[in-house]
C-alpha cells in the first residue's frame, strides 16, 4: 500500500488536507520554505511538527557534513516526528551522515536521488527513508517507473527497513504512474492533490442526480 505525504511548508494547506484524512506525513525542502516568504524557519517547522504528529515531517539539512550533523541534532529536539533530509552527496558524506545519525536514533531521509545505485546506497546505509525524484529522473532520460520498481525490489528482497518516497510530481497523471510502481510513499504538492478529487464527468453526474432529486421531491409533495 502506498501512503500519501504532503509536499509543502504552508500551515493553511496542511490544516486543510489533514481534514481530508488522507496524508500520513509532510515533506519540505529549501525551495518549499522559500515560498513561505517572511516566515521564521524554526517557528514554522515546530508548528508543522505539532500539527502533523505523530506522522513524520522531513526537514532538510545543509550539504556540509559537520553542519549537517549539528543541524540535524538541533532539529531533532523540536519534536519526536522529526526526520532529517540528508542530501545524496557525490563524495559519500551524505551516507556517512546517515550512518552517524541513525546510530544516534535520529531518522534520516536521503534526498535528491535519481538512480537505483543511489537508492541502493541509501538503503544499505540504513536510512529510514529514501527519496527518488520522479520527473527529474525522467528529465535525465531514464525511466522513472523502472527506477522506483527496482529500488522497491531491493528493499523487499533484502528485508531492509528503509521506506521509499517518490516526489517531484508535476501533474495528477504522475500519481497514477508512481502508484503503479509501488513505492511505500508518494509525496504530493498541495496544488496537485487539490486537483485529484475533480473529474468533469463526476461533476456532471452529480448535477444530474441533484436535478433528479429535485424532481422527485416535487412529485413527492403532490401525492
Amino acid at each position: 500500500m502506498t501512503e500519501i505525504f504532503l509536499d509543502t511548508a504552508n500551515i493553511d494547506h496542511i490544516k486543510e488536507i489533514l481534514e481530508w484524512g488522507v496524508i500520513r506525513g509532510v515533506t519540505t525542502n529549501q525551495k518549499i520554505f522559500l515560498k513561505e516568504k517572511g516566515c521564521n524557519f524554526e517557528e514554522q517547522s515546530k508548528t508543522i511538527l505539532k500539527l502533523v504528529e505523530p506522522y513524520p515531517v522531513s526537514l532538510e539539512g545543509p550539504n556540509n557534513l559537520d553542519e549537517l550533523l549539528k543541524t540535524a541534532r538541533e532539529y531533532n529536539t523540536w519534536g519526536e516526528n522529526v526526520v532529517i533530509k540528508v542530501p545524496m552527496l557525490p563524495d559519500g558524506n551524505g551516507l556517512k551522515a546517515v550512518k552517524i545519525l541513525e546510530s544516534e536514533g535520529i531518522k534520516t531521509n536521503v534526498t535528491a536521488m535519481m538512480s537505483v545505485n543511489q537508492a541502493f546506497l541509501a538503503i544499505t546505509a540504513g536510512a529510514s527513508y529514501a527519496s527518488l525524484f520522479f520527473n527529474r529522473i525522467r528529465d535525465s532520460g531514464d525511466n522513472p517507473v523502472e527506477v522506483v520498481k527496482q529500488s522497491r525490489s531491493i528493499i523487499d528482497e533484502g528485508g531492509y527497513k528503509t521506506k521509499l518516497i517518490v516526489g517531484s510530481i508535476r501533474k495528477p497523471e504522475d500519481v497514477v504512474e508512481i502508484v503503479s510502481a509501488n513505492p511505500h510513499i508518494i509525496t504530493i504538492p498541495y496544488k496537485i492533490l487539490k486537483q485529484m478529487p475533480y473529474h468533469e464527468r463526476t461533476v456532471s453526474t452529480l448535477e444530474e442526480f441533484d436535478r433528479a432529486w429535485i424532481e422527485f421531491k416535487k412529485a413527492e409533495k403532490k401525492q
